[in-house]
């Protein structure tokens, strides 16, 4: 049976992101666990997050969980959401803290000079609600999801990868940014797949049967 760690530090939308897993892939083991042990076993690897980026990296240390991280990060499927995507950089902005460094790029906040709608009225900061997706390229996450299509954001930074070539998926607000990445084994996404209805859960029922 293949096993899925849901990586608890005490920072995100877990059972949710549990649940939507059991709903697409009723044969796998979803667990939620802290264990670097048992993260270090799964055969995929999921690392939610929500809220801000110097709290979530703060409680990823202090549960010994950086090192099993960045090893699952280099060899299995990996599938980040949200500050799950973040922290895998090597910079953010709020707090002016490292991320773990794994993809080359850095968290900025959306600038309020450009947080402007067409018809010149200000957007709010977070992020919050539903915007499209544009496919950047071909990949196996987004088998049988349409171009556009629409899923949930909650933020108020953005990855700015320094290598463009792994922008997996691009959100206009305000200004066109990153809202997906790929590299190897690793699939990350800005937006919430477990709060996106029927798109959402194809993303991850896509990420369960992937096999990079």
């Amino acid at each position: 049976m293949s096993t899925v760690a849901v990586v608890d530090y005490g920072m995100g939308n877990l059972r949710s992101v549990a649940k939507a897993l059991e709903h697409v892939a009723s044969g796998a083991d979803i667990v939620v666990t802290a264990d670097p042990a048992v993260v270090a076993a799964a055969h995929r690897v999921v690392v939610p997050g929500q809220g801000a980026l110097p709290d979530c990296m703060a409680q990823l240390r202090a549960r010994g969980l950086t090192d099993a991280v960045i090893h699952a990060a280099s060899e299995k499927p990996f599938l980040g959401i949200c500050v799950g995507l973040q922290m895998l950089f090597e910079h953010g902005e709020e707090g002016d803290v490292p991320g773990l460094g794994i993809l080359a790029g850095r968290v900025p906040r959306f600038p309020r000079e450009a947080m402007r709608a067409i018809d010149g009225s200000q957007l709010k900061v977070p992020h919050m609600g539903w915007n499209e997706v544009h496919q950047a390229k071909p990949h196996p996450i987004w088998s049988g999801i349409a171009d556009d299509s629409r899923f949930y954001f909650v933020h108020s930074y953005f990855v700015a990868p320094a290598d463009p070539a792994i922008t997996l998926g691009t959100t206009t607000y305000g200004l066109p940014f990153t809202s997906a990445v790929a590299r190897d084994n690793i699939v990350a996404v800005q937006f919430h797949p477990e709060k996106s209805a029927q798109s959402g859960l194809r993303l991850l029922s896509n990420f369960m049967h992937w096999n990079p």
